[in-house]
């Protein structure tokens, strides 16, 4: 049978993830000389690397047993699987903003909304019973208002400097958002016992 596999989202979150490891006792150094792999021994497990999204992916699909991505990505894609724990790093929010000194809801007229969170956004406005229309950017979501383009961004936020220095304002805070633990449903029923010890072990690392 294979290691217990752990997708783990790069980058940032990555960062933090792998410190909680070797909070725990775990060997990372392969994780910390990884080159260009992807894939990676840790103990007795196995750590793949992957974009935010893609974590998700594997973990439903069943490549991978356990994943560690950001609420934002769960929020925005969905997907079929436990989520099991809050790692509480990683925080920040969701946040509906504007240019400052605008009143983002007084009048009749559509708004047109930027974010790379279509989803989120779609969610947010239905649940206000306002018509929006969501335009999907890749980019600097702050620049579609800067020219015109939007009349606000929903994205996420943590500091909010970046929104200061190009002149908007957070308008209204939609969710808060954290580093979360999923586990694929089958290896939840099948390997219940390893996946089990280990969010134990991430449990009681957190605590100290």
């Amino acid at each position: 049978m294979r290691p217990i596999r752990i997708a783990l989202t790069k980058g940032r979150l990555e960062k933090r993830t792998v410190a909680l490891f070797e909070a725990i006792g775990f060997g990372c150094a392969q994780l910390h000389n990884k080159g260009r792999r992807l894939i990676l021994p840790m103990d007795n497990y196995e750590v793949v690397l992957a974009k935010a999204p893609d974590v998700l992916t594997y973990v439903v699909h069943g490549a991978c047993d356990i994943g560690i991505v950001g609420k934002d990505t769960i929020v925005e894609h969905g997907g079929s699987f436990y989520e099991m724990l809050d790692l509480g790093f990683g925080k920040c929010r969701f946040a509906l903003a504007g240019p400052k000194n605008t009143d983002f809801y007084h009048g009749h007229h559509q708004r047109v909304i930027a974010s790379k969170y279509p989803n989120v956004a779609k969610a947010f406005f239905e649940q206000k019973g306002m018509d929006v229309k969501i335009i999907k950017i890749d980019g600097s979501v702050e620049l579609a208002p800067l020219l015109g383009f939007a009349h606000g961004i929903i994205d996420i936020v943590e500091t909010g400097s970046t929104l200061k220095e190009n002149g908007l304002a957070v308008i209204e805070e939609i969710t808060p958002i954290s580093a979360r633990v999923i586990v694929n449903r089958a290896s939840m029923k099948l390997r219940r016992e390893e996946i089990d010890r280990l969010l134990s072990d991430v449990e009681l690392a957190l605590q100290v």
